[in-house]
């Protein structure tokens, strides 16, 4: 038996000890937990600031950089977002009635753990603390394979949270972090069919094409984000300005940043040099079409083929289109099923807009960078799908768990 396979293994066998833990006690370790990283704070920083001196060294982009960098106000953010998900209600456990069948037979569904979750993922450290809180949540157990630009940050926290699982004598393999970031090993993990129940990558687009291509088990995908403004003809221009600066400039890094800006042609003339005077403040460069790369002093004109582009950085891809249908072609043509953003002050056309538009989350007059699991309520998420099985959109602890159906009889044979 190999390494990879016995971790595996002693995972699967600490998953089934997690399923079983009450609601009160899953709260109380994330409590605890969330009180834990605040205290231990300085020893996530050392570790974290080892990772922050190798990805420079080794020439890492800014954006991941950014992604890799932990902060007081980071770090707190983990423990907020733990606290939430322990206050969240717990939805292992629950049944709802199906039916009664004309033999009596009593049918219901009981929602329960998925077992063991494998998170893979790059310079996300928070992600050791939020894959964690959500996994102990739904009753699964989690195991976190980071890239090496995390290592040392995902280990220092991964022990932190397993100093707490000891507290309530829970074996540390509910919580699991491979410290070898070799290749190799993570192929052998994808190939865990008998004892892990799901993959998550969370990372650039090769990392997710690569888990995709060598996995053995159901996974998540959640490619890029390439995520636009479209500004309607009925758009407040006031509105739709505030909304592409959060949306752009706010923190580029991230999934849920705006990488397109749609403008109709209506509004354009208006619209677009307001565009220009804050995007010249803001250092953002412009890539855009033939009708609207004029308004701004230095861009690129884009061919019609060039866009679709998740730029991570302050970069922005803006076209001009006719009119509400030719928006949506936009979106349907290089849009990655994230997140989609409407601002208008139109009803009717908001609403087309949110049932016509094929994306996870779809918003109206609203900033992309709430398209967040702690923003939308669900306390931390633990990834976005972009694919629609199982999930669609941010996951949060109704996502890590499955159904199971409960049949109850009286001595019924069927005939």
């Amino acid at each position: 038996m190999n390494e990879i396979t016995l971790i595996a293994r002693q995972v699967a066998k600490a998953a089934k000890l997690m399923a079983i833990q009450s609601s009160e006690t899953k709260a109380n370790l994330l409590n605890d937990m969330a009180q834990a990283l605040r205290e231990h704070s300085a020893d996530i920083f050392k570790a974290n600031a080892t990772d922050i001196a190798f990805a420079k060294d080794n020439g890492l982009s800014d954006a991941m950089i950014d992604r890799l960098l932990l902060t007081d106000e980071r770090i707190e953010d983990m423990a907020l977002g733990l606290e939430t998900v322990a206050q969240i209600p717990d939805v292992v456990g629950t049944v709802r009635d199906q039916n009664i069948r004309p033999n009596g037979l009593k049918i219901s569904k009981m929602r329960i753990p998925l077992g063991v979750i494998c998170m893979i993922f790059e310079a996300r450290p928070n992600v050791t603390a939020d894959a964690a809180g959500l996994c102990i949540k739904s009753g699964n157990a989690v195991i976190l394979r980071g890239g090496k630009e995390a290592l040392h940050s995902s280990l220092a926290i991964a022990e932190v949270l397993q100093g707490i699982l000891a507290q309530y004598q829970l074996p540390k393999e509910i919580i699991t972090v491979i410290d070898n970031p070799d290749r190799n090993l993570m192929t052998e993990l994808l190939k865990q069919k008998d004892t892990i129940d799901l993959v998550i990558p969370r990372g650039g687009e090769g990392l997710i094409n690569f888990v995709t291509e060598n996995s053995q088990i159901p996974v998540i995908q959640h490619y890029k984000g390439v995520c636009h403004l479209y500004v309607d003809k009925a758009a407040n221009m006031n509105t739709a300005l505030e909304l592409l600066l959060n949306g752009k400039t706010q923190r580029t890094g991230v999934c849920n940043a705006l990488e397109g800006l749609l403008v109709h042609q209506d509004v354009a003339p208006t619209f677009l040099p307001m565009v220009a005077a804050k995007f010249k403040e803001h250092g953002v460069d412009v890539n855009g079409c033939a009708n609207s790369i004029n308004y701004f002093e230095q861009g690129k004109e884009l061919n019609a083929d060039e866009f679709g582009q998740e730029y991570l950085r302050l970069e922005i891809a803006i076209k001009v289109v006719d009119d509400f249908g030719q928006a949506i072609e936009h979106i349907d043509q290089f849009g990655s099923n994230h997140t989609e953003v409407i601002c208008t002050e139109d009803p009717q056309q908001a609403k087309s807009f949110q049932q016509l538009v094929d994306a996870s989350v779809v918003m109206v007059n609203a900033s992309s960078r709430f398209s967040d699991g702690s923003q939308l309520g669900l306390g931390a998420e633990i990834g976005i799908a972009t694919s629609k099985l199982h999930a669609y959109g941010p996951m949060g602890i109704e996502s890590l768990t499955t159904e199971k159906y409960l049949v109850n009889g009286d001595g019924q044979v069927r005939p």
